[in-house]
């Protein structure tokens, strides 16, 4: 059956027919419903009219056979919303422990931002220790003349005067005000340069010693990054001011 090849075509109760039609004419009439296999078709060779039904090439070409879609029974259709069983759920802190460095797959690519946020913490508070500690020094021993706001006998002493800033200092950390880390390098100078200086004055070698201890470890404390080396110089803040604050509540 050639592709040009045209027909003609009437229903039985009529006596007009129509076209001519081509193949995808009338594959087009049948989809809509206006052909059946009962509709009449010309045939040139018998000229006869006959039904669509009874012409088995031209009945497959008009009505092809349509393969039915069935769903299978056992398909299985895969989800992004189905739980995982193998693998457990990320939680808030995993990630964390991840950006940290803390697990198997990333203990060699830990954020250095999140060790260096962890330092400045550490030596933060170490200053506040160490400050807190000098203040106990400095102004224990001049209690009567702050209770009696003896303003003579509460500036004579340099040690009292120091012990007030250290104070200040040390609640202005607590705080969280890291803006005056120059001063406290400033005192931790003083501490080392003045401080120092009175005591080699008097003949007081460990206090001297003790000194430039605390004040070495309180300047450190504001400008390292390495928690370890925080956490040394810290402890050195510390024990320095602690020794040459015993110093000055012995005497």
């Amino acid at each position: 059956m050639s592709a040009t090849q045209e027909f003609y075509i009437r229903n039985e109760s009529e006596t007009e027919a129509r076209g001519p039609f081509s193949i995808e004419q009338l594959l087009s009439l049948a989809e809509a419903g206006q052909v059946t296999d009962e509709t009449l078709c010309y045939d040139a060779v018998t000229e006869q009219w006959t039904p669509i039904s009874t012409n088995e090439n031209l009945k497959a070409a008009v009505f092809p056979v349509r393969k039915k879609l069935a769903v299978k029974k056992d398909l299985v259709v895969a989800t992004l919303n189905k739980t995982n069983t193998e693998n457990a759920p990320i939680t808030v802190d995993d990630m964390l422990a991840a950006a940290e460095g803390k697990t198997a797959d990333t203990k060699d690519r830990s954020d250095p931002t999140i060790a260096m946020a962890r330092a400045a913490k550490i030596g933060m508070w170490g200053c506040v220790v160490a400050l807190t500690i000098s203040a106990a020094g400095g102004l224990l021993p001049h209690a009567e003349a702050i209770q009696a706001m003896d303003m003579k006998k509460l500036f004579a002493p340099p040690f009292a005067i120091l012990g007030a800033v250290d104070l200040l200092m040390a609640v202005l950390l607590g705080m969280g005000v890291v803006t005056i880390y120059p001063f406290v390098r400033f005192r931790a100078a003083l501490g080392f340069g003045f401080i120092g200086f009175i005591f080699y004055t008097q003949g007081q070698p460990m206090p001297l010693l003790q000194a430039a201890i605390g004040s070495a470890g309180l300047y450190l404390c504001t400008v390292l990054t390495n928690v370890l080396m925080v956490m040394v110089t810290a402890g050195a803040a510390i024990l320095g001011m602690a020794g040459v604050s015993y110093y000055l509540l012995s005497i």
